[in-house]
């Protein structure tokens, strides 16, 4: 791991190499965790750790791995409930009968980006190789979600869109909500044009220019740690109850997916996140 990575925790079981957040850890009717590349069956340009389907892996290894990081981090692989990102703000509700759902049995919908639950044995399973995982632990209702957050679904406040479902759906109070940043592409290598820019500029309300860099000749570098965290507590969730991974993917391809750094031949990341509860 890079010195910049400091606020999440480094885990291995069975070879398996995963982070988890001490600020999410203390609560003992919860468990998470982010996987890493390290762990896995895999070969070649999938090595080891895939948790992606459809990327040229065979499924048998996909599946495999999926097993195998369950097993060390503590999920029960036929509790997964899987998203469906492409890039939008769609928050899903889900329960014990989603289980399997983009694992074991094939997706049955579109265009979620964002899952939450108030059940136990239920595990939020979401996907990434350089976009933002954002992690929702409410302490006092139990519940929790997951959100995938590229650039797209942070201008469209992906983290906003997560609060509002946890408040509408469980009653939760934003600031009672605890909020993690987990590793994306950092500051250091989130490079844009200027469409993307302009879309970023646009966030007024979020002081754009204090996390946006030129770098001349029309490239710019956006924070999108920084990004998330303002948007969260735009959404009423308290500075001190947002942790922020500050580990950067493409810094960390060795042993995190990293899509910029690969050039689009490489394996999945995925973030994990369930209540604990006797198994049904």
């Amino acid at each position: 791991m890079s010195d910049n990575g400091k606020n999440m925790e480094l885990r291995q079981k069975d070879g398996v190499v995963f982070l988890t957040f001490p600020s999410f850890e203390k609560y003992g009717f919860v468990n998470h965790a982010f996987s890493t590349r390290t762990g896995g069956v895999s070969e070649g340009e999938y090595a080891s750790m895939n948790l992606n389907f459809g990327r040229g892996d065979s499924d048998e290894n996909v599946v495999r791995n999926f097993q195998r990081f369950c097993s060390a981090a503590g999920f029960d692989y036929s509790t997964l409930v899987a998203s469906a990102q492409d890039h939008h703000t769609i928050v899903r509700r889900v329960g014990p009968e989603h289980r399997g759902t983009g694992v074991w049995k094939p997706k049955d919908r579109n265009s979620v980006d964002g899952l939450i639950t108030n059940e136990t044995n239920v595990t939020l399973t979401t996907f990434y190789a350089d976009c933002v995982p954002l992690f929702f632990l409410d302490p006092e209702r139990r519940a929790i979600g997951l959100a995938h957050a590229g650039w797209r679904g942070t201008v469209a406040k992906m983290g906003a869109e997560m609060v509002k479902a946890m408040v509408r759906e469980f009653g939760s109070s934003p600031k009672e909500l605890l909020a993690a940043v987990g590793p994306s592409i950092g500051p250091c290598c989130f490079e844009v044009d200027a469409p993307v820019y302009r879309e970023f500029a646009a966030l007024t309300e979020i002081r754009p220019h204090e996390f946006i860099v030129e770098k001349g000749g029309g490239k710019y570098t956006i924070d999108l740690w920084e990004a998330n965290r303002r948007i969260l507590m735009e959404a009423g969730v308290p500075a001190q109850n947002i942790e922020v991974a500050q580990l950067c993917t493409k810094c960390n391809a060795q042993w995190l997916w990293s899509h910029r750094a690969s050039g689009g031949k490489r394996g999945g990341l995925a973030a994990m996140m369930c209540l604990k509860g006797e198994k049904a």
